[in-house]
């Protein structure tokens, strides 16, 4: 991971301060993500090596020439498949902040709202799980920024809680991170989309099982034995 994180803006908390977004433009046109479609579809069925960018070509129904003028390879392609999902997380995460909700409102609602966007686009996710290691260097540095981003901002919001009581401070706010988030990282290994739990109720339960566990260091004593 890189060190980038979001500046905090003077006056603010830090969670309020540190709405996040991509420093990378998404791609919008229609041609654009009709290439992209097309090459997620094929690299999770083909994979990156079994896919050739005539396959992407025919697939998306456009030219060569149309493919190499918005993207420089199949490399690319595999950036643009990762980061547009990231990027649309990163917003979510800063639109939920930006309505200024106290910590345990704001924790349930960004952890489920990525769980379910994760299992929503698990394709995007499985298939830069799989093939990360085909990017280059700066573009892995792009990535890792991002995620940077969302997990410092996460971690504020764990903070706060803790700072105002509301949260227990028995586990630091960056191992709940740390467990909250490599949980949903791992979901494209064993995620299923038609599997006997709904993506909703997946995020319900997860979410509250981790405010349930900070919950449980807000209480001493015999409290503390009543609540677990």
């Amino acid at each position: 991971m890189t060190d980038t994180e979001p500046t905090p803006v003077p006056g603010s908390t830090p969670t309020e301060a540190m709405l996040p977004e991509s420093t990378v433009p998404v791609r919008q046109s229609a041609v654009e993500r009709r290439i992209l479609d097309a090459a997620l579809r094929l690299f999770a069925e083909r994979g990156f090596d079994g896919t050739s960018v005539q396959g992407i070509v025919e697939a998306a129904e456009v030219t060569k020439g149309a493919l190499y003028h918005y993207f420089d390879s199949k490399d690319d392609l595999l950036y643009e498949i990762y980061h547009s999902l990231i990027a649309r997380q990163l917003a979510d995460l800063g639109a939920v902040l930006a309505e200024g909700p106290p910590p345990r409102e704001a924790l349930h609602a960004v952890l489920a709202g990525l769980i379910r966007s994760t299992a929503e686009h698990i394709d995007e996710a499985k298939v830069f799980s799989r093939e990360m290691h085909r990017l280059d260097s700066a573009r892995m540095r792009s990535i890792r920024a991002d995620r940077r981003r969302y997990h410092v901002t996460f971690r504020g919001i764990v903070e706060r809680g803790q700072r105002d009581g509301v949260f227990g401070t028995a586990t630091p706010a960056e191992t709940v991170t740390i467990v909250a988030l490599g949980m949903v990282n791992q979901m494209p290994t064993w995620y299923r989309a038609d599997g006997p739990k709904t993506a909703d109720r997946l995020a319900d339960e997860v979410a509250g099982f981790v405010l349930d566990a900070l919950d449980r260091g807000t209480a001493s004593g015999p409290d503390a034995q009543r609540r677990v």
